[in-house]
């Protein structure tokens, strides 16, 4: 993805060499075009991937938004919602996106753009004025341009073949920026973190390559001729690399071999590799606990539901707003009365006994309905769900101190909100 905007506007920095001779020694042309970092690595998203704690916190946050369900749901004047499910763009959402993907593998796509180039583009699909499909575009392919107007024009670029874009033809969904015109290459704008990341595993691989490890020296009294040393080095070869690790070495003409111990801890190769882990986590905003990284993990929640809540809150929420605001603003052109929202209760259902226990306080207290709670948990109202009860045999509030009564009024006051399958399973009892 690249930003193009006029004179006085921020410019990338490869547009403003266009047209001007570059020479092998400018290092400013060669270092925005191969994303070289100070460790001498070239960062590439494609590269950056092959590092297994960018990998897993990709997967991680695509794959997890892409199994939580996002529907499409209408609001009623009394505060409720039902799933807009004769809305044009409800299929689209929950079900078939466009002719190839489902609504799993949509969202898995979309995320990871966001995260690994800080934008993703979907472009909307017409038949008429109506919507009939949503197609994700791949944002290195795509350029971004402030016109005159003021609106911003999108350009396609496939196969050297350009094709413009119309703004209301286009979703753009947006990551963390300063510009509010595209956002930040998380790749880019990490090259430090993710070059020492990859110099790091580098040095660890070859290390190990070499079988050897560098770990002794074999000394002479005698100097040996060229042939005795290229000799030796042949035979040598014979004990290294993984493969070999573990054949013993004969010493011949009085050579007499001295160990040198190298500690990986001592170099500091382990400790670099680790706090790698945790840089690229921190970079994606991940505990590094939920990719595999087991170490200092005390600050978090000790239980699984505490873990899933702080992910939740801290990594996923942000996500999952701007993707969803981002749909009312682009595809439901604004009414109110539509909204899209990820269903994230499958996070938190870790502790059903500690919810279960939650909800029996909120309704013997009087401060939540039966209808607030199962909207909590996704489920559609029931009549007479909005009456408030207490814990005195559950009666409603506005029968307190009128007297328990006799038992039909109890039981009346009772059935008036049971539906009928659960005034069948009553036992007759008001205190059931």
């Amino acid at each position: 993805m690249a930003r193009d905007k006029k004179p006085g506007r921020v410019r990338s920095a490869l547009q403003n060499w266009l047209g001007v001779p570059v020479g092998l020694t400018i290092d400013s042309y060669w270092q925005e075009w191969f994303g070289t970092s100070a460790s001498g690595k070239s960062v590439t998203v494609d590269k950056a991937l092959q590092l297994s704690a960018v990998w897993a916190c990709v997967r991680l946050l695509s794959e997890t938004v892409s199994t939580l369900p996002l529907k499409l749901y209408e609001r009623h004047s009394d505060g409720g919602r039902i799933p807009a499910t004769n809305h044009p763009l409800y299929e689209i959402l929950t079900k078939r996106p466009n002719a190839e993907m489902t609504p799993g593998r949509f969202m898995l796509m979309i995320v990871a753009s966001i995260c690994l180039r800080g934008n993703a583009f979907v472009e909307k699909r017409r038949v008429g004025s109506r919507i009939v499909a949503l197609d994700p575009l791949l944002p290195q392919l795509m350029t971004v341009k402030r016109l005159e107007n003021g609106r911003l024009e999108y350009k396609y670029t496939v196969k050297g073949q350009p094709r413009v874009i119309a703004e209301d033809d286009m979703m753009h969904i947006r990551g963390f920026g300063l510009d509010g015109v595209c956002g930040m290459l998380p790749v880019s704008t990490g090259k430090e973190i993710f070059g020492a990341a990859m110099s790091a595993e580098e040095a660890a691989a070859k290390v190990f390559a070499q079988g050897m490890q560098a770990s002794g020296i074999l000394s002479s009294d005698t100097v040996l001729k060229p042939e005795q040393r290229e000799h030796l080095r042949k035979s040598l070869e014979a004990f290294m690399g993984s493969k070999n690790a573990g054949k013993i070495m004969v010493a011949e003409a009085g050579l007499k071999y001295q160990g040198i111990t190298m500690n990986p801890e001592a170099a500091q190769m382990l400790e670099s590799r680790s706090y790698g882990i945790e840089e690229v986590c921190r970079w994606f905003r991940v505990p590094p606990f939920m990719v595999g990284h087991m170490d200092k993990q005390s600050s978090w929640a000790s239980s699984v539901e505490g873990q899933n809540l702080q992910f939740l809150t801290n990594c996923l929420r942000p996500l999952l707003e701007n993707i969803e605001q981002e749909i009312i603003r682009c595809l439901l052109d604004r009414d109110d009365r539509y909204f899209a929202e990820f269903s994230v209760e499958g996070l938190l259902r870790a502790d059903s006994q500690g919810r279960a226990s939650y909800y029996n306080i909120c309704l013997q207290n009087g401060w939540m309905s039966r209808n607030e709670v199962r909207r909590l948990e996704n489920l559609p109202p029931i009549p007479g769900g909005d009456v408030y009860t207490v814990q005195s045999n559950l009666l409603p509030i506005e029968m307190l101190g009128q007297g328990a009564g006799s038992g039909e009024q109890v039981r009346a006051a009772l059935t008036a909100w049971l539906t009928p399958n659960e005034q069948g399973r009553s036992s007759g009892n008001p205190g059931d």
